[in-house]
């Protein structure tokens, strides 16, 4: 049970933390009319998608070191 918790864990984290940084980097859509161009780039959900991935690779690791 263990085992698998840690392993849940890990799966999870590397995953967020690999999302978190993939729409960190991606490009966002550029709306431009005419002349008029909008840009935005809103890092916020990044960010916290980065720190929930890190959290989980944490417990992850401590989770396999209780016994």
């Amino acid at each position: 049970m263990n085992k698998t918790v840690k392993t849940s864990l890990m799966v999870v984290g590397f995953g967020l933390l690999i999302y978190g940084i993939y729409t960190l980097i991606a490009p966002e859509p550029l709306v431009s009319i005419g002349d008029l161009s909008v840009e935005t780039q809103d890092n916020t959900d990044a960010y916290t998608t980065i720190a929930f991935g890190l959290i989980a690779i944490v417990l992850g690791l401590v989770a396999g070191k209780r016994k």
